[in-house]
Parts: structure tokens; C-alpha cells; sequence
């Protein structure tokens, strides 16, 4: 059960919403072109001395369609400071790291044409480029006496040296045939054919600032980071800087079907290969932090093959290299893990009951205590006795807030959208909970529509997460907004049905081989829970919206529930289970999805199949897929289409030839969500 203090919390929240909700009742609606318009802050890191934080501020520009990023740092130790903008040229400049004495933050930037290491010195005076490599660097750490730097690169296999990385890529085959050949999967992955392997490499940095020659630390047939979204949490240098520690799947005719990411230990210098300390565990070991004794932490699932298994806390002792588990009891899976400061605890952020909470962690013990149990913790950074969140929720963007270790809750350091939601009304929003598949507790939250007036009845938006083994909860979203959508007058419903993490690992197990089982249920009683407790909400006008796994469950509804809504929105939908395990990439989800491969298990497959039901599909739709989703493949989504055009009904479809699993341009944006918006309207209107 959520607890009181998160109760607490909560009503606190939910009052103050309300009444600046009320205060600002007159004041326009928050719609698409306002979300794009907000200031995204990211990546907070605070100096070695706890003085200063630098962070991340991304900005649209819609002229241009594109966003640009810009550092801006704060004082920490000055009263009432105000945050000041540090980059400012026409050039992207995000992921800062600071020197080990504070004096100078490094980070990446565009502003030489290619994306290049570069630094600035906090006393004063212009940025200096430290890298000039032919490749474009796409991460970055710093050692902790900031002598040596740790950065990635996508190099091509044969070459030997970078030069010749970057002109086969630039020409991958030269003459005018343009086939490429491929021995093994991945021929492609989320949403790039796979022509190329991240590899981690370092350099010392001279005196005058500027690197030495890079040297390639990891060596091995396997991106470091990992692929599509490992950043610099796969690697960390040791306390001293002489080693690197990296998580690292290798490659072959198994990679696609493997979660066996292992550690691997190597001199800083490169100067010998990598050593794997994990070799003994075939599961999912990554994350690795060390401690200031240099102790190793780092994140580590149990069963291979699942990558939503629980991650928690493993340790091994830097004398005897003995490992054990820390967190071994702690039913929470740990999303992100870093040290403090001091390197006394450990810092987690997990999602909590509809939370994205954080906690910190004792190294020896492993006990855990809440530092911040409400809303979303989007980013984090330790200095002296206190941390720099960014912190949002369902009813603000991310700001950065100070949070004491010794416990105090949160206090504000920035306001970067003050203007713009000065003049706007965001819709107050209610966590509730139902009895859910087999009587379990199952929770949702609801969102009033923009000028809720008491005794009216509002439409409804029945949004639907995807994953399946994700939340979506008391937090921020720049893509499913329900702010977007209670602007349009619409009340908003979703739920967290069974798969979601945040409610113990049995929970998210369950949806295990059950897809179009359990989580349907509570869907449906949850929309029943809904409409009974909340009589503002009209269960007759009612559209379903849901993308990825969202989307197969709308493809599924339509077959399984075709009464129960006026029309559907299905996003990058699964349509067709045998076709999909055929064309995605990452095939150790289906296969631990559903039991095994299509041609072992069809049976598990086809029994929550939404092209085996499309007879029964009544339902307007829109259908929403992108060219460049490698994830869930346009066939699925026009395989939809094609069935809702053959059976006469009312159907559209929108593609985006230009973009991923996710919608992801500022102009593409606004389209979505003035398309999607406007199926609603003609609906439910």
C-alpha cells in the first residue's frame, strides 16, 4: 500500500495545484505549441567543492525545427542566486563534467562542425576545443583528477584507424552500388542499419588543455556504450583514474537475443586488454560506479534474457574481489545509480507506486532511505551534504531543486518556464487505485480538463502506456502529454495495469506470455473505477489512445472490446505478432515475451494476435507509424490500416517518413498532436 508521508506529499501537491489551478481559472489553455515551447532542463552535475551546478537548458527553435542546448550554471553557495547562461552560440553544447578541482567543466558541443570535446575555464575567458578527431564524439567522462578523459565513437570494423572510419562511413560503398551485405543480426537497431560499433576510447589531456592521441580501451566486438541509448553511465574510471570499468554485450549470431552484458576492467592507457569480472553470470550486469575505497557498484539482473528483470545493487570488494548482492531484498528495480559526494551512500532512483522517487543506500549494509518519494526525478547530482534534482511532475516541467541528505524535502533553485506557465492553466490531476485482475490493487490518475466547471460532464482521452513493462505516472512527458489533452477539454485517464514497474517485481513479471490478458482487465475496470468515482467524466464519449505496447492494446481492444469506445488511436502498434517477431531487431523480447521463437512457440504468439480478431473490429481508428521505426516496423501499422480500409471503417493514417519509434521534431510534434486532437474532436464532439 502507498504509504502516508507519500500521501502526504501528495495532498500537499495536489492542494497547492489546485488552488493556483483556481487562482489562474480565467487564463488560456496549456496546448502543443506551448509544450513545445518549454525550456527541457537535463543533465544537473555539481563541482567536487558542491559550489557550483552546471546543467542542461534544450530550446525550440520552430523556425528551424530543431532544439538547441545550451549550459547555463548556477551558484549553489550564493543566496538567491539566479542561473546564468554559459554557451550561447549557434551550436549545441550539452553533457557537462567538471575537472576533479572545479576550475573547469568539459562537455560536448557541435560548434566545429562535428560534435567535439570541449572545455571552459569558470574564472573566465572563451571555450577551447580539447578533441579534434575525424569522428563525432557521442560521450563523455572525465577521471576523477581530471588528467585523462574517457570518450565514445561509432568506428567501422577492418579499420585501422579513425580517418579511415570516417570516410567508410561517409561512403559506406563506393561506385555507384549501394547494397550492403550482412552475415549475422542486427542488420539495423531502433532506427540505423548497423554499419558501425561504438567503441570507448581515452586521451590524456596536456597542459595547454587540448588531447593526446586517442587510444581504443575497449577492443572488443560490442558497443560501448551499449546501443540505442547507453551514455556515460556504462563506463566509470577507477578513484585513481588508472582503470575503466565497462559494461559491454558482445557480438556474434546471439547479440540479438542476448541480455548478457558483462563487466569489463581495463588500464586507463590501454595497455592491456580488457579483463571481464562477470564472466560467471549470464545476466544483465551494467551501471558500474565505484566507491572512493574502490569498492565496484553496479546494476545487475538475474534471469538472461529479460530485460525488465529487477535491476539491483551488487558490490565487489576491491581486496578479495569477493562479489555480493546489496540490495538482494529490496523489492524495487533500480533505474539509475550513482555515488555521493563523499561516496558514503549510494543514490537510486526507482520508479515507486506512480512515482519516480529516489533514495540513497547504504554501501555496507544496503539499507535504503527516501530522499525524494514524490513526482519524477529526471536527473541527479551529488555535492557535499545535499543534491541538485531535476525534479517534475504530471503538473510542472523539470526544474532543478536542492535536496539535504540529512532529509528536508525539496527546495527550488530554478524557475526556466516562469513566464510561460505564468500565463497558461495546468489542470489539477488525482492519483487513484482500484481492484484490479484477481482483486489486486491496481492504480491510475485522472486529469481535469482546462476550465473544469462542477456538475458538467467532460469527453474523455483513455490513454494507454506502452512498454508493457513501463509507467506512466505522476511525471512529464514531452511526447503523451495529458496536459496537451485536458487543454483541449478533454479529461484524461490512465493506468498502471499489470506489467508496470514500480509495484514489485511479481507485478511486472505477470504480463509475462499474458499480453492481451490481465492488463486488459484493468483497463477495463480501472475505466470503470474511473467513471464511478469521478461522475464529471462521460462514459459515453470516450477515445482510447495508446503507442508501442499501448498501441498493440489498442489493436487488441479493437478486436476484444469493440463496443466499449466512440474511436481508437494506435501508435506504432503491433498488428501482427508473427510478423512482427520476423521483422524487429531485438529479439529477446518477444522470445521472453512469449516463451520462446515464433517457430517454438507460435501458439503463445497467435493467442494475443490482433490480426487473428480484425473481424470483429468495429471502431473508427487512426493510425499513426513512422518510416524510421525499426522497433515495431511500418508493416505493422499499415497492416492495420489495410484491414480497417478492407472492412469499411472510418479510418485514417498518418506517417512520418522522418521519424523513429518516436515522434521526435518540433514540427512533427505539433502535427501529431493537431491530428490526434482533431480524431478526438469529430468523435467525441
Amino acid at each position: 500500500m502507498i504509504s502516508d508521508r507519500v500521501l502526504a506529499h501528495l495532498a500537499l501537491g495536489l492542494l497547492g495545484l489546485a488552488a493556483s489551478t483556481a487562482a489562474a481559472a480565467t487564463l488560456p489553455a496549456f496546448t502543443i505549441e506551448d509544450l513545445v515551447r518549454v525550456r527541457r532542463v537535463e543533465q544537473p552535475v555539481v563541482s567536487g567543492d558542491g559550489r557550483l551546478v552546471a546543467f542542461v537548458v534544450r530550446e525550440t527553435q520552430l523556425e528551424a525545427n530543431r532544439r538547441r542546448a545550451h549550459l547555463w550554471v548556477l551558484d549553489l553557495g550564493a543566496p538567491n542566486a539566479t542561473p546564468r547562461q554559459l554557451t550561447g552560440a549557434g551550436s549545441n553544447d550539452f553533457d557537462p563534467h567538471w575537472s576533479g578541482d572545479g576550475r573547469v567543466l568539459y562537455f560536448l558541443s557541435t560548434r566545429s562542425g562535428s560534435t567535439q570535446v570541449w572545455r571552459i575555464a569558470l574564472q573566465g575567458g572563451e571555450a577551447q576545443q580539447v578533441t579534434h578527431v575525424p569522428l563525432d564524439v557521442t560521450s563523455l567522462e572525465v577521471a576523477p583528477l581530471g588528467e585523462r578523459i574517457a570518450f565514445s565513437m561509432e568506428v567501422v570494423a577492418g579499420c585501422k584507424d579513425l580517418q579511415c572510419s570516417h570516410d567508410r562511413l561517409a561512403a559506406p560503398t563506393g561506385g555507384q552500388a549501394s547494397g550492403m551485405l550482412f552475415d549475422q543480426l542486427f542488420v539495423r537497431h531502433w532506427d540505423t542499419w548497423s554499419r558501425s560499433r561504438s567503441h570507448l576510447f581515452t586521451a590524456r589531456v596536456r597542459e595547454d588543455g587540448t588531447a593526446e592521441e586517442p587510444v581504443d580501451v575497449s577492443r572488443l566486438d560490442a558497443d560501448v556504450p551499449s546501443k540505442p541509448f547507453g551514455d556515460e553511465a556504462d563506463y566509470d574510471f577507477s578513484p585513481d583514474g588508472r582503470r575503466i570499468v565497462f559494461s559491454a554485450r558482445l557480438g556474434g549470431s546471439e547479440e540479438a537475443r542476448s541480455t548478457n552484458f558483462d563487466l569489463y576492467e581495463v588500464p586507463a592507457d590501454g595497455s592491456a586488454a580488457p579483463r571481464n569480472l562477470t564472466a560467471d553470470h549470464p545476466a544483465w550486469d551494467g551501471s558500474p560506479k565505484f566507491l572512493p575505497n574502490g569498492d565496484l557498484t553496479w546494476l545487475a539482473q538475474d534471469r538472461p534474457g529479460y530485460e525488465s528483470d529487477r535491476f539491483h545493487i551488487m558490490i565487489r570488494d576491491s581486496r578479495t574481489g569477493a562479489t555480493r548482492p546489496l540490495t538482494a531484498g529490496w523489492d524495487r528495480s533500480v533505474a539509475h545509480l550513482e555515488r555521493t559526494a563523499s561516496g558514503h551512500e549510494l543514490l537510486a532512483s526507482v520508479d515507486e507506486l506512480g512515482q519516480q522517487a529516489l533514495y540513497a543506500v547504504d554501501p555496507r549494509s544496503g539499507r535504503v532511505r527516501r530522499l525524494v518519494g514524490t513526482g519524477q526525478v529526471t536527473a541527479f547530482s551529488s555535492g557535499g551534504r545535499e543534491l541538485v534534482v531535476a525534479w517534475a511532475s504530471l503538473g510542472a516541467p523539470p526544474d532543478l531543486y536542492r535536496v539535504p541528505l540529512g532529509g528536508g524535502g525539496l527546495q527550488r533553485l530554478t524557475q526556466m518556464n516562469a513566464e510561460l506557465l505564468a500565463a497558461r492553466s495546468l489542470s489539477p490531476f488525482e492519483q487513484f487505485s482500484f481492484a484490479g485482475w484477481h482483486g489486486e490493487r491496481v492504480y491510475g490518475y485522472v486529469v481535469k480538463p482546462h476550465g473544469f466547471q462542477a456538475g458538467a460532464r467532460y469527453p474523455v482521452a483513455f490513454v494507454i502506456h506502452g512498454g508493457p513493462q513501463s509507467s506512466m505516472g505522476n511525471e512529464w512527458s514531452y511526447r503523451w502529454n495529458p496536459q496537451v489533452f485536458a487543454g483541449a477539454g478533454y479529461g484524461v485517464v490512465f493506468i498502471d495495469f499489470h506489467g508496470s514497474p514500480g509495484y514489485g517485481q511479481a507485478f511486472t513479471d505477470s504480463i509475462n506470455q499474458d499480453w492481451g490478458g490481465k492488463p486488459l482487465e484493468d483497463l477495463q475496470k480501472g475505466l470503470a473505477a474511473a467513471l464511478e468515482r469521478y461522475p464529471w467524466l462521460d462514459g459515453e464519449r470516450t477515445c482510447a489512445l495508446g503507442a508501442s505496447y499501448g498501441g498493440f492494446m489498442i489493436d487488441w481492444i479493437a478486436g476484444r472490446w469493440p463496443a466499449r469506445f466512440r474511436c481508437l488511436v494506435s501508435h506504432d502498434g503491433v498488428f501482427d505478432q508473427r510478423s512482427m517477431y520476423y521483422s524487429t531487431e531485438e529479439l529477446w523480447f518477444p522470445e521472453w515475451e512469449n516463451g520462446g521463437a515464433y517457430y517454438e512457440k507460435p501458439q503463445n504468439y497467435e493467442r494475443f494476435n490482433p490480426a487473428d480478431y480484425v473481424t470483429q473490429w468495429r471502431t473508427p481508428m487512426l493510425v499513426i507509424h513512422s518510416g524510421q521505426d525499426f522497433r515495431v516496423p511500418l508493416s505493422q501499422g499499415l497492416g492495420a490500416f489495410t484491414a480497417l480500409q478492407r472492412r469499411g471503417i472510418e479510418s485514417r493514417l498518418l506517417y512520418f517518413p522522418d521519424e523513429n519509434h518516436w515522434v521526435l521534431k518540433p514540427a512533427n510534434s505539433i502535427q501529431w498532436y493537431h491530428v490526434v486532437l482533431g480524431w478526438l474532436d469529430s468523435h467525441l464532439h
